[in-house]
């Protein structure tokens, strides 16, 4: 298994894992400089609490969050 998708099979996973189901859905893409997160959540909260569990997977890399904040 390459470097690459080590990170991004534990990114989805942890994702995964959350205990808000929103999180769950969220996209991943990668490449060997950035980890970008894509989707929509209903709070700026949930969207911070993405990125707050992404941050300490990544090795070097850089993360792009690309989720979107969309009110009900």
């Amino acid at each position: 298994m390459s470097a690459l998708a080590t990170v991004s099979s534990r990114v989805v996973q942890a994702l995964r894992q959350s205990s808000h189901p929103v999180l769950r859905t969220l996209a991943v893409e990668e490449t060997e400089s950035t980890v970008v997160i894509t989707g929509r959540v209903t709070s700026y909260y949930l969207k911070q609490l993405a990125q707050e569990t992404v941050m300490p997977i990544l090795d070097r890399q850089a993360l792009l969050n690309r989720v979107l904040v969309v009110r009900t």
